[in-house]
């Protein structure tokens, strides 16, 4: 008895190892037809699911894992929702203000862009986007901004039913022509695009967090299974990143799915 009490405070303890390491930085390119002539190729960072909440991510842990970010230079930063989190086993639950803070450290010349999560609208959604807002960072929510050469759709949260697919696309389309992006805290979004759009940055499926030889996830949290469980996805045509996040969810815990960020260079063809 004793040893099976051992063995499952060691799986514990490296559980919640997994969830406190730092971040991998997964990259990737993708080749945008009709790049903009004379433009040099940009980077986009993905973050997710910061989940800021005792007693994994403090505020204080996300402010150095963003310092390390910064000195990746990227030009455009996407946050895919859940800044917040509800853990069961939560030893302590941060203000809006508190939950912030780091991200408003974030640097990149084109900005930083957030949709919200569904943990987000759970919690304080206006206060979270009032203190974004006065951080710098834009909030998108059904709505649309052009960055540059870019133009990003922020389509609010899937899965506690916050979306409108139809209005984002729309509200790219009246910002005239550019590069289209999506950031969407839930991939689910994808089978409802009537067009590709260049990317589509999400989060949301921690990309299992809990996952186990032989076994795979418990649980994608998506209702298409793991059609968009994780990672560099082309599905129908549409390229799509999901990020494993940064914080955890219901319980501090992560297993063969470390935290992690994409950075994504987009950039002309090459030439034929």
């Amino acid at each position: 008895m004793a040893l099976v009490a051992l063995l499952a405070l060691a799986l514990l303890g490296k559980g919640y190892w997994n969830a406190t390491r730092d971040p991998v930085v997964r990259t990737a390119t993708v080749a945008v037809a009709h790049w903009p002539a004379g433009q040099p190729p940009l980077s986009v960072l993905l973050l997710s699911d910061t989940h800021v909440a005792g007693p994994d991510m403090p505020p204080e842990r996300l402010a150095r894992i963003v310092g390390d970010l910064n000195r990746l230079k990227p030009d455009l930063v996407l946050i895919a929702g859940d800044l917040v989190s509800e853990k069961r086993l939560a030893t302590h639950i941060y203000t809006a203000a508190e939950v912030v803070a780091p991200l408003g450290l974030l640097q990149a010349p084109l900005g930083v862009v957030v949709a919200p999560g569904n943990h987000d609208h759970w919690f304080e959604p206006d206060a979270l986007r009032g203190v974004l807002e006065k951080q710098g960072l834009r909030v998108l929510q059904n709505e649309a901004v052009k960055l540059g050469p870019l133009v990003v759709g922020g389509v609010d949260d899937d899965y506690s039913g916050h979306d409108d697919v139809p209005k984002t696309l729309a509200a790219m389309d009246a910002l005239g022509p550019g590069v289209q992006l999506i950031v969407s805290h839930s991939p689910d979004i994808v089978p409802d695009l009537p067009r590709p759009v260049a990317a589509i940055f999400a989060g949301h499926t921690h990309c299992g967090q809990i996952r186990f030889p032989f076994i795979g996830a418990l649980t994608y949290v998506s209702r298409y299974g793991g059609r968009f469980a994780c990672g560099d996805i082309s599905d129908g045509g549409q390229r799509l990143f999901v990020g494993a996040g940064l914080g955890t969810s219901i319980m501090p815990l992560r297993y063969l799915t470390p935290p992690d960020v994409w950075l994504v260079t987009l950039g002309p063809e090459a030439p034929r």
